[in-house]
């Protein structure tokens, strides 16, 4: 096989796995990126290679658990556990997911105002009106490949990196010796980055999106057999390359802010401020268009997957049809979930709440909720009658239970110091 036939047949393995890994650098990720470059410099850069083996185990365990079951994570929980899990689960990512699409929404109207003068609250409206007529009307094929390429957007963040003066002997020390001193603000910050990359709505939408991937396929479990080896190949290449490209992302942006934002005592409010700063300080307006466009790109592709997963989530919750492969005349209520939680993020934006504030709150609201849904996940993907033989290895369900333990400490921390 050549060259070119191996890197074509590599694209075609990549779908949800990738889509998730993107879209966990939204707004909000990349807010809290650059509020942590600028704040701290270097010092957090470890937390770039720490999280990666998280993200992947915990995303590789969403994915089987969809293929093998053919069901998404809300309809196993279902299937397994009281109501009152369930519905507390899917209560907790509707109300986090609404408060992130609000303020991914209003930073991407600063980014969009930083290149065009227009309404900050006309953005919001518009951008909200084409996302939902793109994921409701659009055909699921469609709207899936539409989100893979949207996945370039990330990279203008890495050629960002490339156009600051860099110290890489000091990038490459921070990135390879943690350090934390366990104050308030940096247990925030921690827990802000651990909520924005191990996020609730990722577990429910990887899940079921390797279920609409099966249908799309016509290799639905419960009609065409269990997985063969090679899908489970294809959808760990798919799951680790989505989750590389999502941390690689978030270390540019950490270590570009930290070589100019910190380096120069400013400090941001609005991720568009940090667009603004760049441009004297990194190769004129080059870097603040990258910038900016990033923060629209990415969010064009992260909102859709957050009302996604909160519609996935309550669907099955309540036995709806759903699906993005159907119709909206086949899935009126799914597709009605999908705009309701749009436009409550549209509604957060008239609250006036400080865009940074919301983008970092919103974060640590999924480091708070995340721990909480990943212990069922972790006992969902270790119970044989569940799965079957597709079981989670050893290695990986410690890890699994290490990501728990880990973000339940830090969140525990966290109210501790803002208690004491």
């Amino acid at each position: 096989m050549n060259v070119r036939a191996k890197v074509s047949r590599y694209w075609r393995s990549l779908g949800p796995g990738l889509v998730t890994g993107a879209a966990d650098d939204d707004p909000s990720g990349i807010a809290t990126y650059t509020q942590t470059g600028a704040q701290y410099g270097f010092q957090f850069a470890w937390l770039a290679l720490f999280t990666f083996p998280f993200m992947g185990v915990v995303q590789e365990m969403c994915a089987r658990l969809g293929m093998v079951t053919g069901r998404g994570l809300a309809e196993n929980i279902k299937l397994r556990y009281p109501p009152w899990v369930l519905y507390g689960a899917v209560t907790l990512l509707c109300v986090v997911n609404v408060i992130n699409i609000g303020a991914d929404l209003g930073a991407m109207a600063e980014a969009v105002k930083l290149l065009v003068d227009v309404p900050a609250m006309l953005v919001v409206v518009v951008l909200a009106v084409v996302m939902i007529l793109l994921e409701v009307f659009t055909s699921y094929k469609v709207y899936s490949e539409y989100l893979k390429f949207s996945v370039i957007a990330l990279f203008s963040y890495i050629v960002v990196g490339f156009l600051v003066n860099m110290d890489w002997m000091a990038v490459l020390r921070h990135a390879l010796v943690p350090t934390l001193t366990f104050s308030r603000d940096e247990l925030l910050l921690v827990c802000a980055i651990l909520g924005t990359t191990i996020s609730p709505y990722l577990f429910f939408w990887q899940s079921s999106q390797e279920v609409e991937e099966e249908i799309l396929l016509d290799k639905l479990p419960v009609t065409k057999g269990l997985p063969t080896p090679a899908d489970i190949r294809d959808m760990r290449v798919d799951i680790w390359t989505g989750m590389f490209a999502s941390n690689i992302v978030m270390f540019f942006i950490i270590i570009s802010c930290a070589s100019t934002l910190y380096a120069n005592h400013i400090q941001v409010v609005t991720a568009a401020d940090a667009a603004r700063a760049l441009e004297p300080l990194a190769n004129g307006v080059l870097a603040k268009w990258l910038f900016a466009l990033g923060i629209i790109g990415t969010g064009l592709l992260a909102i859709p997957v957050l009302a996604g997963s909160a519609a996935y989530a309550v669907a099955e919750a309540l036995g709806w049809k759903e699906g993005l492969y159907k119709r909206y005349s086949d899935a009126k209520a799914f597709y009605g979930i999908i705009a309701i939680t749009i436009f409550g993020g549209v509604l957060f934006n008239l609250l006036g709440i400080d865009p940074i504030k919301a983008l970092i709150y919103a974060a640590v609201g999924n480091g708070v909720v995340a721990p909480i849904i990943l212990f069922f996940i972790v006992r969902l993907t270790s119970n044989v009658s569940v799965v079957g033989t597709f079981v989670s290895g050893r290695a990986s369900t410690v890890v699994g239970w290490a990501c728990v333990v880990i973000m339940g400490l830090v969140g525990v921390a966290l109210a501790a110091s803002t208690i004491l």
